[in-house]
């Protein structure tokens, strides 16, 4: 009978690519023109470690996340957006009022129930749509 080794660590499933957070950092970093040993100077995390995140072999906690987010100069939400919203979001020139008032309804959906949230959700794609015609 065959017994692990005591300090061998567990043993890792990949996070599949739909919810791999790690690659949704890789891209924001990438796309801010940062290393990952920026980041580490930024956070105190090691590089090591911010490897294995993007290569999704660890999931962060949101203290981590929260850490991570701070050093890319991005709402902790960023990393959650849609990928399909956040595309229509890129296309868009917001004014800044726009943004104030996406950043209030960001702030009362929190307390919506789902199918609130979505019918808002509808409503201000909408509104873009119309935005830009």
């Amino acid at each position: 009978m065959m017994f692990p080794a005591r300090n061998a660590p567990p043993e890792e499933t990949p996070v599949p690519a739909a919810m791999n957070i790690g690659s949704t950092i890789r891209g924001y970093r990438l796309q801010k023109g940062m290393s990952q040993g920026d980041v580490e100077k930024r956070t105190g995390l090691l590089r090591c470690y911010l490897s294995r995140v993007e290569n999704g072999h660890t999931v962060p906690s949101l203290d981590t996340l929260q850490k991570i987010a701070g050093a890319l100069g991005l709402p902790l939400s960023q990393f959650f957006a849609e990928e399909a919203i956040a595309r229509d979001m890129q296309s868009l020139s917001l004014s800044e009022d726009d943004i104030r008032f996406l950043t209030q309804i960001q702030r009362y959906s929190a307390h919506l129930t789902e199918s609130d949230r979505k019918l808002l959700l509808a409503m201000v794609k909408k509104f873009a749509q119309t935005a830009l015609v």
